[in-house]
């Protein structure tokens, strides 16, 4: 897939799903299910994530055929708007990254990550269609969901893209809120419903496990004196944490195999820690994870994080939590596999 966050390096002609897609849950792949191809994807073989990798012209190398369909393109925006405008930090459901392995997965052949500067911002609905969607992207159809607003004070709705769309012979599609089980599908549900450690129904809403992606490092060491070894994950800063406490979780190693475990969540006041930890006990498993890739993806809430008595007490307790995971794991033996009904 191409990433850029440039217009200028854009692949063109596009089909547009355009929105933040944080999270990308059930309610975002319905917007980009009608910007993606039935037929068999071009191979994109160039691929820069934010600097990472540069080509000085990739339209020369994957510029499509005379007759060949649009590229399929999600076109997003860093920072978040709600972080541009409020000047507070907006923790992510999915980081970068993490939003690229999503979208790569759905088919979504090219990613423009668009700065969310003033500028932009001052962009009438009118300009924003014009400049971004007509004139870099050449856009032949443009996907938004039913509540989406753009341009000066968020002056644009989806009907007015459709309007401003029709002049420059662009199709829009317009998307209906979606619903599971009586419950809107967006991601501030999603995050209120990680805060209250709801994770099962958050994995519904979002179509999979919830993920939290990091790097091993160097902890205390103490869960190795107690009998379980844990890895200590350092994870991206903006990504939104769920409520504090002890979960289970299939642990996929960098190798792509998954391994059932027990994570733990917070600042572990038995043992007066000072700041949050990630930390996760891989069941039936030994060997070296410091500096490798770990995904955790969480499938049910065991406990809230609490203090004991003492070690002995906090041992039994991690004991419990790793027969209770075994035996909630044991049910759901495909971390990838869909959690719709």
């Amino acid at each position: 897939m191409w990433v850029t966050s440039s217009l200028t390096t854009a692949l063109s002609p596009a089909n547009v799903a355009l929105g933040n897609f944080d999270g990308v849950h059930l309610g975002h792949q319905a917007v980009i299910a009608k910007i993606l191809h039935q037929t068999p994807q071009r191979d994109l073989s160039v691929s820069q994530v934010l600097g990472e990798g540069r080509d000085p012209d990739p339209r020369s190398r994957l510029k499509p055929e005379r007759g060949d369909r649009s590229y399929a393109t999600v076109v997003s925006f860093s920072p978040h708007p709600q972080e541009f405008f409020s000047g507070q930090r907006q923790p992510l459901l999915t980081p970068v990254k993490e939003k690229v392995e999503q979208l790569r997965s759905l088919g979504v052949e090219q990613l423009v990550l668009l700065p969310f500067t003033e500028a932009l911002a001052r962009l009438s609905p009118e300009a924003f269609v014009e400049e971004i969607l007509r004139r870099y992207l050449n856009a032949q159809r443009v996907s938004v969901g039913e509540n989406f607003h753009f341009g000066r004070n968020r002056s644009g709705n989806s009907q007015r893209l459709r309007q401003i769309g029709q002049q420059y012979h662009i199709e829009t599609c317009i998307t209906g809120l979606q619903e599971l089980d009586g419950d809107r599908i967006s991601s501030s549900t999603i995050r209120q419903a990680l805060a209250a450690g709801q994770i099962q129904h958050a994995n519904r809403l979002l179509g999979r496990p919830y993920r939290l992606d990091g790097t091993v490092e160097l902890g205390q060491q103490l869960g190795r004196t107690l009998g379980f070894p844990t890895a200590n994950l350092k994870l991206p800063d903006d990504k939104f944490l769920p409520h504090w406490g002890v979960y289970s979780t299939w642990v996929q190693l960098d190798d792509g195999s998954h391994h059932p475990g027990v994570m733990n969540l917070g600042c572990r006041p038995t043992v007066a820690g000072d700041r949050p930890s990630v930390e996760v006990h891989l069941l039936d498993w030994d060997g070296d994870l410091y500096d490798r890739p770990l995904s955790l993806h969480l499938m049910t809430f065991l406990r809230p994080e609490q203090q004991f008595p003492g070690l002995d007490a906090l041992t039994a307790q991690i004991r419990q939590d790793c027969q209770t995971a075994r035996s909630h794991l044991d049910s759901l033996p495909n971390p990838e596999s869909s959690l719709t009904p």
